[in-house]
């Protein structure tokens, strides 16, 4: 993995840049009610929260123009006067900004940059910019959700990017949703379970290694701006979630011989996988990784932990691209072992 520079962490006052770089619905009139919601909770954390100049303009025009959703990017980071910047929502059209985007724009001006789902080929720019960057909140989901910002969320959202101690133990959160957000309804309520905690998949002791990943769109990159390297996985634990129709028993198998094929599998140190976006249980895609890595002996013992808050599921915590962390078999646990900003 590449030596990735730490971001100067938040303080009380600072300004932090709301964009849409994957979907323009936090502009649409249907949705804004969430959007100036999220609004409101950054700025009751005394953040002052400014819209980037194309980022509140609908749907449509920005589908249209993903032009104008790179100039906001480039604006963000150009703009001294913005600390952070955060993603309103993701999607799937984030690829459409990246040639338009000058990389002096990240490499000149670090600064925190965060959100997840079709966010990550964001990250990923950033990361060949050599900027740590957050797989974590976007704005709509979770920082607005109706029923408000979990708090499991918003103690993580405020211990990774506001202090610069070392992040530490990741504890599962007590409860956990995988219902589907409602943009649209102000009355929506997503019915919460009760969390089991973390799931041992396979391997023995401990490892460190520096956390890199996203979703399974990492092995759609190939031959884009932004294609990844075997080199890029070296050392890594990989982080990994996705929606349900990506993230299938057999899109497991799928994903998992793309790493095999490609050299990064046998790189990594091990691997930590979000909790399901649906509502089926995770004993099958435990089979097929116990298959695939079971192939070879050399990877017989690599850790692999299930069921961490991250992603596409509710509440979340952050994860800090380059960072060191640790996964503890027997301790079945996961910690950050630095801090992730400045």
């Amino acid at each position: 993995m590449k030596d990735l520079q730490k971001p100067r962490r938040l303080f009380q006052g600072d300004t932090i840049a709301t964009i849409s770089p994957s979907n323009g619905w936090a502009g649409d009139p249907d949705v804004r009610w969430k959007y100036d919601l999220g609004v409101k909770r950054l700025q009751d954390l005394g953040l002052n929260v400014v819209a980037a100049p194309h980022s509140l303009k609908g749907h449509d025009y920005l589908s249209r123009n993903p032009e104008a959703r790179a100039e906001d990017v480039m604006w963000a980071f150009e703009n001294s006067d913005v600390k952070a910047i955060i993603a309103n929502v993701g999607g799937n059209d984030s690829m459409k900004i990246i040639p338009h985007i000058d990389p002096s724009s990240i490499k000149n001006n670090p600064k925190i940059f965060m959100g997840y789902s079709d966010v990550m080929n964001l990250h990923i720019l950033c990361y060949q910019c050599g900027l740590s960057s957050f797989y974590g909140d976007n704005l709509l989901v979770p920082i607005a959700d109706a029923q408000g910002w979990h708090e499991y969320s918003k103690k993580w959202f405020a211990k990774v990017l506001f202090d610069h101690s070392v992040i530490g133990s990741i504890e599962p959160s007590k409860e956990w949703t995988h219902e589907k957000p409602d943009h649209k309804n102000k009355s929506h309520i997503r019915k919460y379970y009760a969390n089991d905690g973390y799931e041992s998949v396979q391997g023995r002791g401990s490892v460190n290694g520096r956390l890199f990943g996203g979703h399974t769109g990492l092995m759609e990159l190939r031959d884009t701006p932004i294609s990844l390297s075997a080199g890029d996985f070296e050392d890594a634990i990989l982080f990994i979630e996705d929606l349900p129709e990506f993230f299938s028993p057999s899109s497991i198998r799928v994903f998992l011989e793309w790493l095999r094929t490609n050299g990064a599998l046998h790189r990594l140190k091990g691997m930590i996988i979000g909790k399901l976006c649906g509502s089926s249980d995770f004993r099958e895609h435990k089979k097929i990784i116990n298959e695939i890595l079971s192939y070879d002996p050399a990877l017989c013992d690599m850790p692999v932990l299930y069921g961490l808050n991250f992603g596409h599921t509710s509440p979340m915590f952050i994860l800090p691209y380059g960072a060191m962390a640790e996964i503890d078999c027997e301790r079945k646990s996961f910690s950050i072992l630095e801090n992730g900003v400045l």
